[in-house]
C-alpha cells in the first residue's frame, strides 16, 4: 500500500509539472489585440506616383505580451467587405515585425492593389488591420480602416523577357529578329537601339509564336496590337518599367573616350548596331608627367530626354581599379558614375601607348555593360 501511494505522488507530480510547464508556454504566447489604429487616417485617399521613395507609413498603438516581452506584427489588407479570414496581403512591419509602425512603398501597394481586383490606372478601395501575435496565436486587430487607391498603370502579370521589333526597329519586321531588352530590376528593362523616324516599332514578350504585345502611348507602355514611332531617327536608351507603366526614352547624342590627364574627351564611338558603339584606329598617346606617363581614361556620354534637354552622363569603372588590365573581363565592366576628372578610371594596357586601337563600348542583355580596347597599329 505504501509503495502504491509513493508511485501514485510521483505520476501527480510529474501531471503536474507538465500541466504548469503548457500553462507556462501558454503565458509566454499570449498577446493583446491592437486596439487602435492612428496612421493613415481612415478613409485617405492616395494617388500612387512611381518614385521608388513614394511611400506611406502606418502607425497603430502597441500590444502587450503576457510575458513582456516583444509582440511581433504584420499588417493585412483585404478587399471592401472582407474579413481578414484570407487577406490578399499581408507583410511584417519594420524591424523585421518588431516595430508598431510600417513603411509601405506605392510599388508595393500597386500590386496589392491588383491583387485586390483593381485594375492598371483605377480607383478602387482597400481595408486594413493589424495581426499581433508571439510567432503563433496571431490576433487580428480591433478596429479596421479603409483606404482609396488609384493604381499605376502597371501590369499585374509582368512578361519575363522583353523584346523590340517592328520596321522601325534594328531588328525590322520579322519578330524574329527583335532585339532583346536587358532585366535591370523585377519589371523593369532597358535597351540601347536605333529607331528609324516614323516607322512602326513595338515590345513583345517573346519571339515565336503568338507572344503578348506592347506599345507606348504618351510615355505610357500598354498592351495591346497597336505599335509607336520616334520622330527623330536615333539611337535610344528605352526604359520600361512594367510595375508603373512608366516608359523613358533617352536619346544617345554621342560617346566619348575621356582622357582623364588632359581632362578631354579625345575621340568619339560610332554606333554600329544592337548595343554597340565602336572608334576605329584611334591614336593614343599616354601623357608625359614628372613621374611617368599617365594612361587613366573613362568615358562620357552626351544625352538627351524626352522634353529636349541635353546633357552629359559619366561612365567608369564597376569595379574598382587602381591598376591596368589584370587579363579578367571584369576589369572592363561599365556603369554610370559621378562626373570627376580622376575617380572610376581605367588604365591602358602600356601596349596602347603611341599606338593606334579600336575601343568597343557593349550596352547588351546578355551580360554586364562592358568594353574593350584593342591594338591594331602603331602610330
Amino acid at each position: 500500500m505504501k509503495t502504491l501511494l509513493i508511485k501514485f505522488t510521483i505520476l501527480f507530480s510529474i501531471v503536474l509539472a507538465f500541466s504548469s510547464c503548457d500553462d507556462e508556454e501558454l503565458r509566454d504566447t499570449r498577446v493583446t489585440a491592437v486596439n487602435m489604429l492612428y496612421e493613415p487616417a481612415d478613409a485617405k485617399s492616395i494617388i500612387l506616383q512611381s518614385s521608388a521613395s513614394a511611400s506611406v507609413y502606418f502607425e497603430w498603438e502597441p500590444a502587450k505580451a503576457e510575458d513582456s516581452g516583444m509582440v511581433l506584427y504584420e499588417i493585412a489588407f483585404d478587399v471592401e467587405g472582407g474579413d481578414f479570414s484570407a487577406p490578399v496581403y499581408k507583410m511584417a512591419s519594420d524591424n523585421n515585425g518588431g516595430y508598431n509602425h510600417a513603411t509601405v512603398t506605392h510599388k508595393q501597394l500597386n500590386k496589392i492593389g491588383a491583387m485586390a481586383g483593381i485594375g492598371s490606372a483605377e480607383t478602387g478601395k482597400l481595408i486594413w488591420t493589424v495581426f499581433s501575435s508571439k510567432g503563433v496565436n496571431e490576433l487580428k486587430g480591433a478596429e479596421t480602416r479603409t483606404m482609396t487607391i488609384t493604381r499605376l498603370a502597371g501590369f499585374a502579370d509582368i512578361p519575363v523577357d522583353v523584346f523590340v521589333t517592328g520596321a522601325g526597329s534594328e531588328g525590322g519586321s520579322n519578330i524574329a529578329d527583335g532585339s532583346v531588352m536587358k532585366a535591370i530590376a523585377p519589371g523593369e528593362f532597358e535597351i540601347y537601339t536605333k529607331l528609324l523616324a516614323g516607322e512602326a516599332y513595338y515590345f513583345t514578350d517573346a519571339t515565336s509564336g503568338t507572344p503578348r504585345q506592347f506599345y507606348v502611348d504618351s510615355n505610357v507602355i500598354k498592351e495591346g496590337e497597336s505599335s509607336s514611332t520616334v520622330a527623330t531617327t536615333g539611337v535610344y536608351r528605352i526604359n520600361i518599367d512594367f510595375n508603373t507603366g512608366a516608359t523613358v526614352f533617352t536619346e544617345i547624342l554621342d560617346l566619348h573616350l575621356y582622357f582623364s590627364p588632359l581632362g578631354e574627351n579625345i575621340f568619339s564611338l560610332d554606333y554600329i548596331g544592337h548595343g554597340v558603339f565602336k572608334a576605329s584606329s584611334q591614336p593614343i598617346t599616354f601623357k608625359q608627367e614628372g613621374w611617368g606617363r599617365d594612361e587613366r581614361y573613362k568615358f562620357t556620354m552626351d544625352i538627351k530626354d524626352s522634353e529636349g534637354n541635353e546633357s552629359v552622363e559619366w561612365w567608369g569603372t564597376l569595379n574598382s581599379t587602381d591598376g591596368r588590365p589584370t587579363g579578367n573581363d571584369e576589369y572592363f565592366y561599365m556603369t554610370k558614375v559621378p562626373e570627376s576628372q580622376w575617380d572610376d578610371k581605367w588604365k591602358f594596357d602600356g601596349i596602347m601607348d603611341l599606338a593606334l586601337v579600336d575601343v568597343f563600348a557593349y550596352f547588351q542583355a546578355e551580360g554586364p555593360y562592358t568594353h574593350n580596347v584593342v591594338k591594331v597599329g602603331d602610330q
